[in-house]
């Protein structure tokens, strides 16, 4: 039996991490374009998100969050803190928009981003430079790719989950085998 710890295993590598993160947008639109409104307004509640709202935050992320907070990394290092990241500031740029509209948006900032990302990373020895979080502390470039990474993973899958539970009670007695309603 292998007892070797791997939690302290390093597994990020630029070119997986834009492996999925190019697939991201093409992700979305297959799933949710042509839906119709009430798969696109469902939630799980009070203060939760449907899915033409995770398409907006992920937008908000692609504006104000990874390349900049990159590119403060890899120019100002410790000596400057991130901005906050407003989690909701996208609720009035979606307005009136299509689900579309906000997929094509996403996927033309996704395409620019890591377009530049690409441009900026000239070596290994970046992927370990610091800045500085506003709640964190230090944080590597590396664990910023990784969470941009994984960042995605979840609101996918936040996606999948809201929109399986439209039918949650409608699966009758399958709902014991079915693991993404619970």
């Amino acid at each position: 039996m292998n007892t070797e710890n791997h939690s302290a295993t390093i597994h990020f590598h630029l070119n997986e991490a834009i492996e999925l993160l190019e697939r991201t947008p093409l992700t979305l639109t297959h799933l949710l374009s042509g839906l119709s409104e009430g798969w696109l307004t469902c939630n799980e509640g009070n203060e939760t998100w449907n899915a033409i709202e995770v398409v907006g935050h992920l937008i908000e992320g692609e504006k104000y969050n990874w390349i900049p907070r990159m590119k403060m990394i890899l120019t100002d290092g410790e000596n400057q803190t991130f901005p906050p990241f407003d989690r909701l500031s996208f609720v009035n740029e979606i307005k009136g928009k299509t689900i579309q509209e906000l997929v094509k948006e996403f996927h033309q900032y996704r395409e620019e981003n890591l377009a530049t990302l690409k441009m900026e990373i000239l070596n290994e020895t970046d992927f370990e430079r610091t800045g500085l979080h506003p709640d964190f502390g230090p944080v590597r470039l590396r664990e910023l790719l990784s969470t941009w990474v994984i960042h995605d993973l979840t609101h996918i899958s936040q996606i999948t989950r809201v929109l399986a539970k439209r039918y949650k009670e409608d699966v009758g007695p399958w709902k014991k085998y079915l693991g993404i309603l619970k």
